[in-house]
């Protein structure tokens, strides 16, 4: 994997801890630049980066993964941010092919077995989206999923965090079959019938957080 973090102590600390946790880093760098020569150097199976690094710190990270996405689709890219701010979701969710995603806050990263199972879950093609990037996309006073009931909202809100329907039954306390028949009525109310070449599931959380 590849680290693109701009400070020096945080940066060293993830590659210490992910390769105590047998994750590769092939390259730990510090600005938007570095990050795409590493990847093309290196050709790496998960990127872990930053949004804002230098020079301007703003989105240079962020426009680099988006970039490097268009380049591979199937690259696997995790943004861990201070900061929830709707537009980054949204465009790196629309980037590549919608899968292989996470969006994590560095606040909130507290358990270290979380956060790897979080980039594992990345690298596999799933897409982790942090519980309270969720929760201020609900907040958003312009909502176009006002077809969707309150229950529909918390199951395709679990569903935009990665959580199966098995998980999410068990949290809702609910049947599995329960939940099923709510993500059915969410596809079908987004209008995304079934389609060999597309995974509904990611178009219903990409719908979700370009809301």
């Amino acid at each position: 994997m590849v680290i693109a973090e701009d400070g020096l102590l945080l940066r060293e600390g993830l590659s210490g801890v992910l390769a105590r946790f047998g994750f590769e880093v092939v390259a730990a760098v510090g600005d938007a630049d570095e990050l795409v020569a590493a990847v093309d150097e290196h050709a790496p199976d998960l990127v872990l980066t930053d949004i804002r690094m230098p020079p301007h710190f703003r989105d240079e990270g962020l426009r680099a993964a988006v970039t490097l996405r268009r380049a591979n689709p199937l690259l696997p890219v995790v943004v861990l941010s201070q900061y929830v701010q709707d537009e980054y979701a949204a465009a790196l969710l629309d980037s590549g092919t919608g899968s292989g995603v996470g969006y994590l806050l560095k606040d909130r990263v507290v358990d270290v077995r979380d956060f790897v199972t979080a980039l594992r879950t990345v690298a596999g093609g799933g897409t982790v989206v942090d519980p309270e990037v969720v929760r201020q996309l609900l907040r958003r006073p312009k909502d176009p999923l006002t077809a969707l009931s309150t229950r529909e909202r918390e199951v395709l809100a679990l569903v935009a965090e990665g959580h199966s329907n098995s998980a999410i039954a068990a949290r809702l306390f609910v049947t599995e079959a329960a939940v099923g028949k709510h993500v059915g009525n969410i596809l079908a109310k987004l209008n995304l019938p079934p389609a060999e070449d597309t995974n509904r599931r990611v178009l219903a959380v990409l719908a979700f957080l370009r809301a």
